[in-house]
């Protein structure tokens, strides 16, 4: 098995965290409940827990704002102390509470898990649902494939767009405008492998091609042995709101079955689509 997760950060490289940023309208935003939302951003990395000392190193914070943030959010559910002092702090069930909120508000996971096993059993290979994040796709939907040999990634994994089928097929539904504000040069698009975008004019390239046949495709370029094909999904309004993949390990693909997942893909997002409300004659 192979994983295609972006590394966590280096522990010993302390983030970034503004003190209180001035906003276009002039007001100044609140540093306490910034900090809090740093604290609880750190959790969407995979760990097995953090303790106030690694969080205080991560965010270079002082130690007794960042003891008394933890408290609050632990008071209030969003973390749990799942260990004696002193305490490791996980997720708290009111973090969970507001992820099945927006679920169940979007429908778009609920509806894109059902349209994603039909497809995977037609294939037999991992069928995964993404959203776009600024420059990252972020999966919301993923079913296993059924062979012994596949993809190893997590529901809630954060990829760069511009490395992943599902991800071009988002951005390639952007104005250029909006393009030239994620990746204003080639600095923006740092290569996960050889194979990776790495230069505006490749980007565009390929994005145009995705726009002309309605489907796009990765090679390699955000793990060494995998490929994957993808279609845009829109919503009632005709907007694409997200992206279905088919990921393949590159020893099972060939150019008679890369068809086949090429049709199965672009079905599964347009069922997806119509489930959504999108209708393809407005």
């Amino acid at each position: 098995m192979y994983n295609s997760t972006v590394p966590a950060p280096t522990p010993s490289t302390p983030r970034t965290v503004s003190q209180g940023a001035e906003k276009p309208n002039g007001r100044i935003t609140a540093p306490a409940l910034r900090r809090g939302l740093d604290i609880l951003e750190l959790f969407l990395e995979h760990n097995d827990g953090l303790r106030v000392p690694e969080i205080t190193e991560r965010l270079g914070i002082p130690r007794a704002s960042v003891h008394e943030l933890v408290g609050t959010l632990a008071e209030r559910g969003y973390l749990q102390a799942v260990s004696e002092p002193p305490s490791r702090f996980v997720l708290g069930v009111r973090a969970f509470q507001l992820g099945g909120a927006y679920e169940r508000e979007l429908d778009l996971a609920a509806l894109g898990r059902e349209s994603a096993r039909r497809i995977a059993a037609e294939c037999g290979e991992t069928v995964q649902i993404v959203v776009r994040d600024g420059r990252y796709v972020v999966y919301i939907v993923k079913v296993d494939s059924t062979h012994s040999i596949r993809l190893v990634s997590d529901v809630g994994s954060r990829l760069p767009s511009y490395c992943t089928a599902g991800g071009k097929a988002l951005l390639a539904a952007l104005p250029a405008e909006e393009i030239d504000l994620l990746f204003p040069d080639d600095e923006a698009l740092k290569p996960m492998t050889a194979n990776s975008i790495s230069t505006r004019e490749r980007l565009f390239a390929e994005l145009d091609l995705t726009r002309k046949r309605g489907w796009s495709e990765e090679n390699s370029e955000s793990n060494e042995n995998v490929a994957c094909v993808s279609a845009p999904v829109y919503d009632r309004s005709g907007k694409c709101v997200a992206a279905m993949s088919i990921s393949i390990p590159t020893l099972r693909l060939d150019d008679s079955k890369k068809a086949d997942y090429i049709d199965l893909v672009v079905k599964g997002a347009a069922e997806l689509s119509t489930n959504l409300g999108w209708l393809s004659t407005r």
